[in-house]
């Protein structure tokens, strides 16, 4: 692993143009607007307060290690807005000063931004949303994906389902719209493998399954019958945490708990991921989170596109992050690439317990004829995403 640190490393400091980068101020804005989180039955797991703000801030302090050498400066700015706060004005502000812009916001405060006139010739990251709406129908030219998506995801786990020939497979979703979203995403992964999601049951219990779990959650099963693995779409966290070890038949459980994909995880390790978590740690005091690593990959691929090119111009960096040459050292053991066609970060997903790291997505086996990274999420030939003229 130390080993794997040394080159990773190395990469994020060897310039390709060190002359042309020359005096060059890079000012990125980080904007978040706060979501009230849903109540839950457990309070186990709190959302922390600098959840992403901490991704985007070490992605900061890597770009200025390498512009130190270069005569650049990076510098961030973090705005966070109250749910009710006026996100657009914030967004013009912070665009009348730069035209890097960082978002964790939903799907209709970015596109509403994404449609601001100041926005027309910025550089727009999305580092929040995983609606697969942004990266086919509702997509912007202005806005690349540093967050995975919901059919990213769903596609890795399925992958792991074909090589475990796991092909019978049932579901319980939540009722809310990130759940429906996800159960959406599993469904269309699922056929899209040529695996079968054959049942479903919805979850509206009312109860507190801290203490009902293993006398409601049997009963609530058996009518599954048999099979070889369930899926749960709980994406606000609330009671899949209680179908493990609690279903009538005792099977795998996987999706938003049990065996989860994701696209970062504090387990992960390999590929000297251990010597970014272990520099995330120092700085936030807490674990890696998805959204952190989204923050962080937003961050870096502009300090990586200036770097290259020696411009801090936005059209220049966003034609050389969408083309050939382009590539991020992501710790996930191959280069990311941006998706020309929709803007979408190329990235593995891993599949993960609490405990451990299980595998990797893409999976081996998995071929495409140019980048087995794009067996996950939406390929170019199926994308409805028209904007990017490519």
């Amino acid at each position: 692993m130390r080993g794997l640190a040394v080159p990773l490393i190395m990469c994020l400091w060897t310039p390709a143009q060190p002359a042309q980068a020359a005096d060059i101020i890079v000012n990125v804005t980080y904007l978040r607007v706060e979501t009230p989180a849903p109540p839950t039955l457990s309070n186990l797991d709190p959302t922390p307060d600098d959840l992403g703000i901490a991704g985007a801030r070490l992605g900061r302090e890597d770009n200025a290690t390498t512009g130190r050498f270069l005569g650049q400066k990076h510098e961030l700015n973090v705005v966070s807005l109250p749910p009710d706060g006026d996100a657009l004005a914030a967004a013009a502000a912070a665009l009348n000063r730069s035209p890097y812009l960082v978002l964790d916001a939903p799907t209709d405060i970015l596109m509403a931004i994404t449609d601001l006139p100041e926005a027309g010739d910025a550089l727009l990251f999305n580092a929040g949303s995983e609606d697969n709406a942004l990266r086919q129908g509702s997509c912007r030219a202005n806005l690349l994906h540093s967050a995975a998506s919901l059919s990213m995801r769903a596609d890795a786990l399925m992958q792991f389902f074909v090589k475990k020939r796991w092909t019978d497979l049932v579901m319980v979703r939540g009722v809310s719209d990130e759940d429906t979203a996800f159960a959406e995403a599993l469904r269309n992964a699922a056929l899209k493998f040529g695996l079968e999601i054959r049942d479903e049951a919805v979850w509206e219990f009312d109860a507190d399954m801290r203490r009902n779990a293993a006398q409601e959650v049997p009963v609530f099963t058996q009518a599954f019958g048999d099979y070889d693995a369930l899926v749960v779409a709980d994406e606000s966290h609330d009671f899949g945490r209680y179908i493990l070890y609690n279903t009538w038949h005792p099977r795998p459980v996987a999706g938003s708990e049990g065996l989860a994909p994701l696209a970062w995880s504090s387990v992960v390790e390999q590929w000297g991921a251990a010597q970014l978590q272990s520099r995330f740690a120092e700085l936030a005091g807490r674990g890696m989170k998805s959204k952190d690593y989204a923050s962080w990959a937003a961050v870096r691929t502009v300090g990586e596109a200036v770097t290259r090119t020696g411009s801090a111009d936005p059209a220049v960096l966003r034609d050389y992050i969408l083309g050939p040459e382009f590539e991020l050292a992501g710790f996930k053991g191959r280069p990311m690439t941006y998706r020309s066609w929709n803007g979408q970060l190329r990235q593995p997903i891993a599949l993960v317990h609490p405990r451990a790291l299980v595998a990797q997505a893409p999976l081996e086996g998995f071929l495409h004829r140019v980048s087995e990274l794009d067996t996950l999420g939406v390929d170019e030939p199926e994308s409805n995403c028209s904007v990017f003229g490519r």
